[in-house]
């Protein structure tokens, strides 16, 4: 972790930016603060808090933060970004708890 709380150091986000939807040379509409979504899953994925619990002064809006991380379990994001990390450790530790969180979160939702 980061002196500001954060989890992904600069060198990180700069190798696992491009493999996320929404950034500037991807085809489509560009997302805005990808990173703070990116910081706000793991983190939540980190503490284990429900979704409401997420700082909103540090992350934005909390159903924000779920609508979009429920429509990237959906369209399997999460599974395509880990599986293009599984050779980077220090990305695919980050990542793993959160598409493990995605598959409960999809099981759950399922019954």
């Amino acid at each position: 972790m980061n002196k500001d709380r954060t989890l992904l150091t600069d060198e990180q986000w700069e190798r696992l930016s491009p493999r996320l939807p929404g950034h500037k040379h991807a085809p489509g509409m560009t997302a805005r603060d990808t990173r703070r979504f990116i910081e706000a899953v793991l983190w939540r994925t980190r503490c284990g808090v429900s979704w409401r619990d997420l700082p909103t002064e540090q992350f934005g809006p909390w159903h924000t933060v779920y609508t979009r991380y429920r429509r990237w379990c959906k369209t399997g994001v999460w599974q395509r970004v880990l599986s293009q990390v599984q050779e980077e450790k220090t990305l695919h530790r980050l990542l793993a708890d959160s598409t493990a969180a995605c598959a409960r979160l999809l099981v759950v939702n399922a019954n």
